[in-house]
């Protein structure tokens, strides 16, 4: 069944992010007064189509999923003696340059128009995501010489706003791709008690120095090389599982793990991995049961999980982070899609240009296996999730459209930039040429991006 939804939940995005694309270069063609002889979601040949309008535009789907396009009447494709002379007006190559650049501008665009669109929905119904809460990070680590702490609240990063821990992770990302430090904000217990008797809470201003890391750092992990990681919940017991070891301890649901064999338990993701590093070894839990305290010695059985050994209790544990939820009025919603799909954007066109300077590795380039996988993963984990993958992919998708390639968009406003630029069209037998090395320069990225995806999956 997961096979299953992966391939209905890719089909139903590239679908619907290819037939937007489509359609930004079909109403851009109307709008120019250029006729469409045909409007296809797909490629290659076509299995229905039916006619409709006053041009008898033809709407195809084609047997090939992986893309669309938008066939217009073009002197170059069926010849001035294949077209009425009362439709020469509305020929593709006799519009103006300036309305050549619009049409073929226009399938980018309406990917970012969608993606803000997509965000801006999000935004305004609400977004549930972890708070920007630090765990505690090792004494050698970047975040605790720089005086980071456990618990700590990120509230901005160089003077932007955090309401999220992927706000925060965004946010330094940009940071270190810049090779720049970052000033970070944040709220903390302190260390004195308020004058009430409780604890207060107050501010700190850390400066993070983010051009330690590489731009190669982003790749993989640059969280965890500075020691950040997001905060869990205490090491609460939930449901204690029928004949397991837990049971046998007399470890009850609700139980909080302060300590095991007298060290401190940080939080439930601590006593998860203290337990699975210990199978078949006696351990002295210290416990809050109520308000008492008292020792429980407890054996996690041992099992093998993927040819490892690893120790179980048998007992459920709440790791799910504290959430909040990140809405947005109407406008702000537009403003915030429209920021975050600008620096999108511009974040994608950086890691292209980084690859090709070889600061960045080609490992990154992704194919359709692995948007597919995405596809599945997001849709099995809830409608918004899958609404901000398209949202992502839409972007990426309008991106790659805008590189300088030939046989892509941008490789046609190349082309009409530099008849804008010298007046006059480039000659057909340069188009060819530049064509034909597009094409392969094309099917090597597509075969670097296949190779990629199958390393994944495999790995």
């Amino acid at each position: 069944m997961k096979l299953v939804q992966t391939i209905l939940a890719f089909l139903v995005a590239l679908g619907t992010l290819v037939t937007i694309h489509e359609f930004g270069h079909y109403l851009a063609a109307r709008l120019c007064g250029v006729k469409v002889l045909r409007f296809s979601v797909g490629m290659g040949k076509v299995v229905f189509s039916r006619k409709f309008g006053r041009d008898q535009t033809e709407w195809a789907i084609s047997m090939l999923p992986l893309g669309g396009y938008v066939k217009m009447l073009d002197i170059r494709e069926q010849g001035a003696d294949q077209i009425a002379s009362e439709d020469l007006p509305r020929e593709f190559c006799r519009q103006s340059v300036w309305k050549r650049i619009f049409i073929v501008a226009a399938g980018p665009i309406a990917n970012f128009l969608l993606a803000i669109v997509l965000y801006a929905g999000l935004f305004l119904h609400g977004i549930p995501e972890p708070i920007a809460k630090i765990r505690v990070p090792s004494v050698n680590s970047i975040a605790y010489q720089s005086g980071l702490r456990h618990g700590d609240v990120i509230l901005s990063v160089s003077g932007k706003l955090v309401r999220s821990w992927s706000d925060a992770q965004w946010e330094l990302m940009q940071r270190v791709l810049a090779k720049k430090a970052a000033e970070i904000v944040v709220e903390r217990d302190s260390d004195v008690m308020a004058g009430n008797g409780s604890h207060g809470r107050v501010r700190r201003v850390v400066d993070l120095p983010l051009q330690e890391l590489s731009v190669k750092d982003v790749e993989a992990d640059f969280l965890s090389k500075l020691g950040l990681s997001l905060a869990r919940p205490p090491a609460v017991l939930g449901e204690i599982l029928k004949g397991g070891r837990a049971q046998a301890a007399g470890l009850l649901a609700g139980d909080t793990i302060l300590a095991i064999n007298n060290v401190a338990v940080l939080d439930g993701l601590a006593f998860t991995e203290s337990v699975n590093a210990s199978p078949e070894q006696a351990l002295k839990l210290h416990i809050l049961r109520g308000r008492n305290e008292f020792d429980v010695i407890a054996t996690p059985e041992l099992e093998s999980v993927g040819g490892s050994k690893v120790g179980r209790l048998k007992v459920q544990m709440m790791l799910a982070p504290e959430m909040v939820l990140v809405q947005t009025d109407a406008v702000e919603s537009l403003v915030k899609a429209g920021q975050k799909t600008w620096d999108t954007s511009l974040m994608s066109f950086s890691m292209l240009g980084k690859m090709l300077s070889g600061e960045v590795s080609l490992k990154n380039v992704t194919g359709p296996l692995t948007i597919a996988d995405y596809a599945g993963k997001t849709s099995r984990s809830g409608l918004i999730s899958y609404l901000s993958f398209m949202a992502l992919i839409s972007i990426s998708l309008g991106v790659m459209n805008l590189l300088p390639i030939p046989v892509l968009d941008g490789g046609h406003l190349l082309y009409y930039s530099l008849e804008v630029l010298t007046g006059k069209p480039i000659s057909e037998r340069f188009g060819e040429i530049a064509q034909r090395v597009g094409l392969t320069l094309l099917m090597a990225i597509m075969a670097v991006a296949f190779f990629n995806d199958i390393v994944r999956l495999m790995s």
